[in-house]
């Protein structure tokens, strides 16, 4: 059974329709049992935006989090919460990656026994983490 979580550019590549996803993939999170993405991912998008580093896609421009809401169920994806054990696995992380959204997402994925689809490299570095690789 393919359970994934999706980083956050996976996340907007899919919501944007974007050719980044590679096709592979885009089938593979398509056919998953089950897809969840991270309050970690709106959080990130919307600093990203407030610095005016990244523009949101239209459903989530106008309300970040109906926005976010929409596209998940839309999508058929599930939000996943930052909980108090995730919260508290990342300090157990090495420091390969600086990057505190990131982090968390690991930290998830390695706790609810996910496989994290991704395009960053670096997160090769982390034992144990599962990758499914955009």
């Amino acid at each position: 059974m393919n359970r994934y979580l999706l980083d956050t550019h996976v996340y907007l590549w899919s919501v944007r329709g974007s050719s980044r996803l590679h096709p592979g993939v885009a089938h593979a999170i398509s056919e998953a049992a089950e897809v969840y993405v991270s309050v970690a991912v709106l959080w990130e998008a919307c600093i990203k935006a407030a610095l005016q580093r990244l523009e949101l896609p239209a459903p989530l421009a106008g309300n970040p989090a109906l926005g976010f809401r929409a596209t998940l169920m839309d999508m058929r994806f599930r939000v996943l919460s930052i909980e108090l054990e995730h919260a508290a696995a990342v300090r157990d992380l090495p420091h390969h990656h600086r990057d505190p959204f990131d982090r968390m997402m690991i930290a998830q994925a390695m706790q609810e026994g996910l496989t994290l689809v991704t395009h960053d490299d670096i997160f090769d570095r982390y034992a144990g983490l599962r990758l499914l690789k955009t």
